[in-house]
């Protein structure tokens, strides 16, 4: 065979090797693609070593604003399983619907509590308001509906892959357990303070207010980039004065202008509630999150514990 022959001998072998080859992303390990950041940490903590995490998501992005690239899409169809959660970021959702993926989970179902007239304000068009339908998707702040969408992440991967089923399951306990011990804490702490109001940037937090029984004062509604009217600040800024709150919330992925001036402007302090729909820093975790947000509620209403 001449140097020609052996040459093209030598692609074409080359060629069918590399068509033949795994993906190098295919390592033995499950492919979970999930939508934001509280359903990748469930993801990450119940499937540990066994798992490769697809985040939709980009780091430090806000998942109300995802567009997914098609790239983005196609892993939902080559994925093991999908978590998300049906009515928070509509693209997702129309993709999930084209494509159709064989195995998923749909957090979506636990988002149940309603939209009241607080949450509803009328800086939220009805595009937005149709957006996120008539309930408060932040579930994952519930630690008891986190942890059942956790059992749900759990059973789904022990489905998809039955040789590590116990594990998904000893990790979901282990997880869950971690919850019910946030969510006495936060029983705790929470049940001797001087207020029972906080004011906040947007209204993510009626989870944490419905559960603990206390009340958000919204400057916005649902929307996080929706600017309030006038009218709507003059309300929030009587209502700190009526009550003598002592402090502004204002969150991580969302500009503080607002809930700084409004600080400015009453002569009171601010401090950072994080609804945890992302991350900004790697050293933080759901867990770290909710923990800075118990220690900001006990100052923001004044508890003893």
């Amino acid at each position: 065979m001449n140097t020609k022959a052996l040459l093209a001998a030598g692609l074409t072998a080359t060629i069918l090797l590399a068509a033949c080859s795994p993906n190098p992303e295919d390592d033995g390990r499950i492919q979970v693609a999930a939508s934001f950041y509280p359903l990748e940490f469930l993801v990450n903590e119940i499937g540990q070593d066994n798992v490769t995490l697809i985040a939709l998501t980009p780091e430090g992005g806000e998942p109300h604003d995802l567009e997914l690239a098609p790239a983005q899409a196609r892993h939902i169809s080559s994925a093991d399983l999908v978590v998300y959660q049906s009515g928070f970021q509509s693209t997702v959702d129309k993709a999930i619907e084209e494509r159709a993926p064989e195995h998923v989970v749909d957090a979506g179902i636990y988002a149940t509590l309603p939209l009241t007239d607080e949450h509803e304000h009328e800086d939220e068009t009805d595009e937005e308001h149709a957006e996120h339908g008539e309930t408060d998707p932040h579930f994952w702040l519930d630690t008891t509906l986190y942890s059942q969408a956790a059992q749900d992440v759990a059973d789904a991967l022990a489905d998809v892959d039955p040789d590590n089923a116990d594990t998904y399951l000893a990790n979901a306990n282990s997880l869950i357990t971690t919850l019910t011990e946030l969510d006495e804490e936060y029983a705790a702490r929470l049940s001797t303070c001087t207020h029972d109001s906080v004011v906040v940037t947007h209204a993510a937090f009626g989870y944490l207010a419905e559960k603990y029984d206390f009340h958000q004062i919204a400057i916005s509604g649902i929307d996080p980039e929706a600017e309030p009217s006038p009218a709507r600040v003059r309300e929030v800024k009587a209502a700190i004065d009526d009550l003598g709150l002592p402090m502004v919330f204002f969150e991580t992925l969302v500009s503080p202008k607002v809930a700084e001036t409004l600080a400015s402007d009453l002569g009171i302090t601010t401090g950072v509630l994080d609804p945890i729909e992302g991350l900004t820093s790697d050293d933080d975790t759901y867990l770290t999150i909710m923990a800075n947000n118990l220690n900001a509620l006990t100052t923001g209403m004044e508890c003893t514990q």
